[in-house]
């Protein structure tokens, strides 16, 4: 583990990410990786089914009261809304209609984002972009901490508040850590979240409404599928920076688990990531893991070693614009 230094707390390297090196030899090695590159025909009905389930909902919770507007929003809306979250996170690679349907992919992901109850899929998409081509990069990669989150979330307790807490920092970190210009595409993404929430509200009232939203952030919160957003780049074993899951809820979460696999090929969609194992496992099966995105929030809360510092960061050469 050469090259590397601690500045605070973070994990400071100045090497390049990893994913890039590994890219090249499984494509040198195994061409045939080549052929899962492109959209996912089943992609986009999944989506609808899912976005129209979420609409017969609000109709259904209508007239319940308050206490089970909020059980159903965390045990079963929230859980849809999350895994729209992470639809739209596939979408943003433009596998539901292909590089060459660029905005198709953009549209969809605002139809896509309908039940999130808050817009939130254009903004997605232009700060993932540089997740993936600054990987852990200093005031680039917005999916690190902040150092007063790192400074201040350090305790069990407070831990386990920064987990709840976790739509309200994934919001406003990139205000601040790398502020962009609003672009036209998240002024339509706004325009049709809150014209379909007024909608839904004209209809049926305020409880489907809070049924979303309330949805959306608990189950992305404090959630055992929101154990993903700890799993995938928080450092449990230092030298690594990237962790899969391979677990059974991979399958409400468009395999996101594969998250070695996505980051190294991330134009293969979701479901074409267990064939990319299964070809080149030797450059997989051996690297450390997650069993449990459930044990993964337990340890993050209980394992002092661990909290919001353990993410790896590196200082990147900005790319020159095409």
């Amino acid at each position: 583990m050469g090259n590397r230094v601690t500045r605070g707390d973070f994990e400071w390297v100045y090497t390049e990410q990893p994913h890039t090196q590994r890219r090249k030899e499984i494509l040198a090695k195994y061409p045939e990786i080549k052929t899962l590159m492109g959209p996912d025909p089943h992609l986009k009905w999944i989506v609808s089914g899912m976005v129209f389930v979420q609409f017969l909902a609000c109709y259904l919770v209508k007239d319940l009261s308050w206490k089970w507007i909020f059980f159903w929003a965390y045990g079963f809306g929230g859980c849809i809304n999350h895994s729209l979250t992470l639809a739209i996170h596939d979408i943003s690679h433009n596998v539901a209609f292909g590089n060459k349907q660029a905005k198709w992919n953009r549209w969809f992901a605002v139809f896509a984002n309908l039940p999130v109850g808050i817009p939130y899929s254009a903004s997605f998409k232009k700060y993932h972009i540089d997740h993936h081509r600054y990987l852990g990069g200093d005031s680039l990669d917005v999916d690190i901490p902040t150092e007063f989150e790192g400074w201040f979330f350090c305790t069990p307790l407070r831990k386990l508040l920064w987990l709840f807490l976790q739509p309200l920092f994934y919001s406003l970190r990139p205000l601040y850590v790398n502020p962009k210009a609003i672009t036209r595409m998240e002024i339509f993404n706004a325009l049709v979240q809150f014209s379909i929430d007024l909608i839904i509200y004209y209809l049926w009232g305020l409880k489907p409404i809070i049924y979303l939203i309330a949805g959306t952030l608990l189950c992305m919160g404090l959630h055992p599928i929101s154990g993903h957003f700890i799993a995938e780049h928080y450092m449990f074993l230092k030298g690594y920076e990237t962790y899969s899951y391979y677990g059974p809820l991979n399958w409400l979460t468009f395999n996101v688990g594969y998250h070695m696999e996505h980051h190294d090929f991330p134009s293969i969609p979701g479901c074409r990531l267990p064939m990319v194992k299964k070809i080149a496992a030797e450059y997989y099966d051996n690297l450390p893991h997650h069993q449990s995105w459930i044990r993964v929030l337990w340890d993050f809360v209980f394992d002092d070693t661990i909290g919001p510092y353990s993410r790896v960061k590196r200082v990147c050469k900005l790319a020159k614009a095409s």
